[in-house]
């Protein structure tokens, strides 16, 4: 039913999605301000509003009025294109996204979608890693050192997480047989893909994450080491629109999740035992709320855990999530393969742990023989410091101790 729907309902939708996304991060701004308090015995914003609801339109104000200052040393074509490049693809990625079913408009039938794609999903990839470039051309652009190197980080961030995220979505196109955004979801009518697919679910989490600089992998405008990172010379209007356009990058990688793994616009059980839970316009309040609780979770994450070390975040991606990710689909492959070979469950278990059997012996082969020796036969090193300053016991060069003053006499 794509493709058929007349002028004035393409724009309609255009504008409903674009309004969805536009008051979705607002509200996001101050929920997430409230709850960080909540979480830390905090008031947190009361003071523009009732109960201060109305503090994301002040600092939206608050903005726009501010001046808007150029480096002297930036390049001023790339500096104002990168936050309209992030905005602009952040918004795009939402285009293929269910949000309910077949309805009724206007006397108009229409799936609650504005467009699908046999490769939608691959155009989110695409559109997302397009934003990418507003981050990395804002660093660049500004003629400043640090933005430099949190567009550089964003580069790698960005190289690291989306394989891993490309792979976990590979396991939901073998078992879902299609790349459509709205196929994916009639896949899961009878069982959603989280409880499937569990292990694909915890790696694109991981990866959303990721993807979106959020903490605890906010790297790329880590204020300990880069001051602001990538926006740090940008003020006004510039700058809320990298604010906004990180908010909708995360509610787009939410819907997303929620269109792969928790069924899309589907009802939870036990709602959906209920003939018209998915249908008509209730499907958008079900996937309004899934998409708000994966918003729960980046607020609760931010609230909870520690930014991590450069070094750490790299090893998550490339030693862990991919090695993993690889596992998966060949496991999520071969069984699809058995299945449909006419294999019975003992049997494909049964050729799985053979299989992972003969894999894994060479690493545990290796793994014996490089083990460590036993600690109750290593000798302890010596826990004072070299006082010459030649070596540390680690192996660090170590600046000598002072000599401490004598009793009654003078410093040295």
């Amino acid at each position: 039913m794509f493709g058929q729907d007349p002028l004035w309902l393409v724009v309609a939708k255009s504008l409903a999605v674009f309004l969805f996304l536009l008051l979705t991060a607002l509200f996001m701004v101050l929920v997430e301000r409230k709850i960080i308090a909540w979480m830390q015995m905090r008031i947190g914003p009361n003071r523009v509003g009732p109960r201060g609801i109305l503090q994301s339109l002040a600092d939206g104000i608050k903005l726009a009025l501010k001046e808007g200052i150029f480096p002297t040393q930036a390049d001023k074509p790339v500096y104002f294109l990168a936050p309209v490049i992030a905005l602009a693809a952040a918004i795009l990625a939402f285009a293929v996204i269910p949000f309910g079913p077949v309805v009724s408009i206007l006397g108009t039938t229409t799936p609650l979608q504005l467009t699908d794609l046999p490769v939608a999903v691959l155009y989110i990839i695409a559109v997302t890693s397009v934003g990418v470039y507003g981050i990395v051309l804002a660093g660049w652009s500004s003629g400043s050192t640090y933005p430099l190197l949190g567009g550089l980080r964003a580069t790698a961030q960005v190289i690291s997480y989306e394989i891993a995220m490309g792979l976990s979505f590979v396991a939901v196109f073998v078992l879902a047989g299609t790349m459509s955004t709205s196929g994916i979801v009639a896949a899961q009518q009878g069982t959603w893909y989280i409880v499937l697919l569990l292990p694909s679910f915890l790696i694109y989490v991981t990866a959303m994450v990721g993807e979106t600089n959020r903490a605890p992998f906010d790297l790329p405008e880590a204020e300990g080491e880069l001051v602001g990172g990538f926006h740090t010379e940008y003020s006004s209007l510039r700058f809320a629109m990298f604010m906004l356009a990180e908010y909708i990058n995360m509610v787009t990688v939410s819907a997303l999740a929620t269109t792969l793994f928790l069924g899309g616009w589907r009802a939870p059980w036990p709602l959906s035992i209920w003939e018209g839970a998915n249908t008509g316009w209730w499907p958008v309040l079900w996937f309004t709320l899934k998409v708000w609780a994966f918003l729960f979770l980046f607020v609760w994450l931010r609230a909870t855990l520690p930014r991590l070390r450069y070094d750490q975040f790299m090893r998550l991606g490339w030693q862990v999530l991919i090695p993993i990710s690889l596992v998966w689909v060949m496991t999520v492959a071969t069984v699809r393969g058995l299945s449909t070979a006419g294999y019975d469950t003992a049997a494909m278990l049964t050729i799985i742990v053979a299989a992972a059997i003969v894999a894994s012996a060479p690493w545990l082969a290796r793994r014996a023989t490089t083990r460590r020796p036993d600690a109750r036969h290593a000798t302890a090193p010596d826990p004072r410091p070299d006082p010459s300053g030649a070596a540390s016991p680690g192996g660090f060069p170590v600046p000598p101790l002072p000599v401490p003053p004598r009793p009654g006499g003078r410093h040295e």
